[in-house]
């Protein structure tokens, strides 16, 4: 029996940093992990990539293959975008695709890959009003978007809930998904 393969992808947020943790706990539920990272938290995790290479077996991507090059991931089964920045939100509802990370989950709306993501983004962040209408525009495409109640609701800037990002939920989400897909 194949496991079903999950691209976690993660933005420059501080919940990035548990990464391996989560690759750690996505195995064991399962399934194979392979890592994407935009250019800021792959910078972030440089020293993290070797450990998270190691625990899925594939290299951790935050560029574009080049053409004709073949690809070193499997296809996706589903895909969980956490944690979100606006930023990524934003460019990824916007259809801004210079970032890899971006551009995956944006061809993946069309290729029908079912997508989760969840946001880290403080009360600051949640005021502008792109990020509602990013939320809505990747809603409406058919991303479940754990935001607001029942997922991630925006900390005061510079600070961090005391129970920690609900990696839970996120996880959770996919498995629903993988479930159904069975």
């Amino acid at each position: 029996m194949t496991r079903p393969v999950l691209y976690l992808f993660g933005s420059a947020a501080p919940p990035v940093h548990e990464f391996p943790d989560v690759v750690r706990r996505a195995n064991a539920e399962g399934y194979e992990v392979c890592v994407g990272l935009t250019p800021t938290a792959a910078r972030w995790l440089s020293a993290e990539a070797p450990v998270l290479e190691e625990l899925t077996g594939r290299p951790v991507r935050s560029e574009y293959k080049m053409p004709g090059e073949p690809d070193v991931w499997p296809k996706a089964d589903v895909i969980l975008v956490a944690p979100a920045t606006a930023n990524t939100l934003n460019h990824w509802a916007l259809g801004l695709t210079h970032h890899f990370v971006v551009g995956v989950v944006a061809e993946g709306i069309g290729k029908r890959i079912p997508t989760v993501t969840m946001p880290c983004v403080n009360s600051a962040y949640a005021q502008h009003p792109q990020l509602d209408l990013s939320v809505a525009t990747l809603r409406a495409a058919g991303v479940n978007v754990l935001y607001g109640p029942g997922g991630f609701e925006p900390n005061q800037p510079g600070e961090r809930r005391s129970e920690g990002y609900p990696w839970h939920l996120a996880l959770g989400a996919v498995g629903e998904i993988v479930s159904a897909q069975s």
